[in-house]
């Protein structure tokens, strides 16, 4: 892909870009008892309200929201994504999706109620571009959702504390509570469908040493995983 075909300001994804049929079995194992959607409904319903997904890949969770939004709106940079985001909601009248980048959404002033970004504000310092974004676009009373991953519990959490040494969780967690976001601690889990499955996906998650050492300290086809829900509201 040209980097001219990406708008500008965009910050390349390091999974699912390269590895997008991976990172589907990902999204399918992601949550398997729903307790992090139930962690989202609990905070915001967006029954008959305008929900904007920012950063939304390949469309995996927009039929979820357009089961009971009144319009969902995805925004991805990266057009190959984007198509397959299309195809995936092409039946759904209520769902649109539309390149863009969190830190200049392609939406009007004062049009969303809910936000949900998941994984798409990775690190926390940095994404203040993104969240002023979000002042503008959010209407009165709406709210923002943002998941993110908890590396201080978990096995998941140990695997990335492994995986990415640099990433401070105080220094996200001060980040994210000095802009005005509160923490939803969840256990949310992965589970494959078979130890292929998970394997694969490690792999694209972590560098190669990471992702070895790792698999060769797990056994079986689930791994306790927790995140942080952090939310805001308008």
């Amino acid at each position: 892909m040209k980097l001219s075909q990406l708008p500008d300001g965009t910050r390349p994804s390091p999974n699912i870009w390269q590895h997008t049929s991976t990172y589907e079995v990902e999204n399918r194992a992601v949550d398997p008892d729903g307790r992090l959607w139930s962690a989202l409904l609990a905070r915001v319903d967006w029954a008959g309200r305008d929900v904007l997904d920012v950063g939304c890949g390949t469309g995996f969770h927009l039929p979820r929201f357009a089961l009971t939004a009144r319009s969902v709106v995805g925004i991805e940079p990266h057009p190959d994504l984007m198509a397959i985001a299309r195809r995936r909601t092409r039946s759904l009248p209520t769902v649109a999706v539309l390149q863009g980048t969190a830190q200049a959404l392609p939406v009007p002033d004062a049009s969303v109620d809910v936000v949900h970004a998941r994984w798409a504000y990775f690190f926390g310092p940095g994404c203040e571009p993104g969240l002023a974004e979000l002042d503008r676009v959010v209407r009165r009373g709406g709210v923002a959702l943002v998941v993110d991953n908890d590396p201080t519990r978990s096995t998941f959490g140990g695997w990335f504390r492994r995986g990415y040494p640099d990433v401070d969780p105080t220094v996200v967690e001060r980040f994210w509570s000095a802009h005005g976001w509160t923490r939803i601690p969840v256990d949310m889990g992965w589970r494959f469908s078979s130890r292929a499955d998970l394997e694969s996906v490690v792999r694209i998650e972590f560098d190669a040493a990471t992702a070895e050492a790792v698999l060769a300290e797990h056994e079986g086809v689930e791994v306790d995983y927790a995140v942080n829900v952090w939310s805001r509201d308008f």
